[in-house]
């Protein structure tokens, strides 16, 4: 049996991996397109963002992973907002 074949049992346990391990990521969507598989949605800080990416890694060896995980900052403004 082929990475492929195996897909969505292993997308499932990469989602209860990512519910339920220090991370506690619930906000990322995956999905199966075609042979590869694609992480997004976003993530609180870049070490957020890298602990997911190592375990979708672990989860998803041998599939095609693509990602578009994005940092939300929460940062406060450091300069003022200019509107034309």
């Amino acid at each position: 049996m082929s990475a492929a074949d195996t897909a969505e049992y292993r997308i499932a346990h990469l989602r209860d991996r990512l519910a339920s391990e220090d991370i506690a990521e619930l906000g990322i969507r995956i999905e199966q397109r075609g042979t590869s598989v694609m992480l997004y949605g976003t993530v609180s800080s870049s070490s957020c963002r890298e602990e997911i990416l190592r375990i979708a890694k672990e989860e998803l060896a041998g599939l095609p992973l693509r990602e578009d995980l994005v940092v939300v900052c929460a940062d406060a403004p450091d300069h003022p907002e200019e509107l034309s």
